[in-house]
């Protein structure tokens, strides 16, 4: 995976790193992962021999599961998770999942949360470092091919929309069939970007893989990192939110998604500010003469009610 420097192994937030890696941990790294997401407080306050004991797990899984988030080791994790927690890090960071009992406030309750921790979370991984080069490449593209299936698939269609409505040639495919013919005309000015909140999505992998090899630069936008989707593509950006049993495709996954999405959108409308300017007043222009039009014709054939008829 070719990943921009952030600037130092530290993320600028280091829950959102830990969720994003999460799902590419093995089972015992997944347990001293949930620990510090439940507790990082007390999990920079123990040595290394207390948190193998608090996690059953050993002291060399303790050691790579550090260096799976970017650290030396666990003394390097230790000193990052007591800077986070000292910046006010609600003690239990995940909200809770929705349960069958829950009344409608609470679950007004725990979506808010989830959405506002998984906008902030992207945010916190979003630097100019990783969001730049992707602008660029939108912006000189000669066509934008963007990949998704089901909610990731809303995604796609909403990216290709926007950059149509600034004048890039941009087309969504949630077909693979489709996907995988754009994908293998495509070439060196081309970009290909690929939706999946997994990262492991066979629908979309396969046309990003057909479009690297045929030489387009291409783009993740996925929640894993550490993911084949993360491994195939030139540039990755980094989405958060987790899967719930209540929300299969969750909605804050896919609300972060759209907050990339948006980035990019609005990078290379700056970017292009002449040009995008023109197509905006165009799209807009050509929308405003079909609804006018529309409503004309409404009119003309409506049948006119007289007062005759009228009590």
């Amino acid at each position: 995976m070719k990943e921009p420097s952030s600037g130092g192994p530290v993320s600028a937030n280091l829950v959102a790193t830990v969720r994003a890696v999460l799902p590419s941990l093995t089972p015992a790294g997944r347990s001293i992962a949930r620990l510090i997401l439940d507790d990082p407080a007390t999990v920079a306050g123990s040595t290394i021999t207390e948190l193998s004991e608090a996690s059953g797990t050993s002291q060399a899984t303790i050691v790579r599961t550090a260096r799976a988030l970017g650290f030396t080791g666990y003394s390097q994790l230790r000193l990052a998770l007591a800077a986070a927690s000292a910046h006010g890090r609600p003690e239990r960071l995940v909200p809770g999942d929705l349960a069958p009992d829950d009344p409608l406030a609470d679950v007004i309750a725990k979506v808010t949360r989830a959405e506002s921790e998984a906008l902030a979370d992207t945010a916190a991984q979003l630097s100019p470092e990783r969001l730049g080069p992707v602008v660029t490449a939108v912006a000189d593209a000669r066509r934008v091919s963007v990949f998704g299936v089901g909610a990731s698939g809303l995604v796609a269609a909403d990216m290709a929309q926007k950059l149509l409505r600034i004048g890039v040639s941009a087309h969504a495919f949630t077909d693979v069939h489709l996907a995988l013919t754009a994908a293998a005309v495509a070439g060196p000015s081309d970009v290909s970007i690929g939706v999946s909140c997994t990262g492991e999505t066979p629908d979309v992998l396969e046309p990003m893989r057909t479009a690297r090899r045929a030489g387009a630069a291409t783009v993740a936008i996925t929640n894993n990192p550490r993911s084949s989707l993360a491994e195939t593509a030139d540039h990755v950006l980094v989405s958060a939110g987790r899967e719930t049993a209540f929300r299969p495709g969750a909605l804050a996954s896919r609300i972060s998604q759209l907050l990339i999405v948006d980035c990019v959108f609005v990078g290379v409308a700056q970017r292009t500010f002449e040009a995008s300017e023109g197509a905006l007043r165009a799209t807009k222009g050509a929308l405003d003469r079909f609804l006018d039009d529309t409503r004309h014709r409404h009119r003309q054939t409506s049948p006119q009610v007289d007062g005759l008829g009228k009590n």
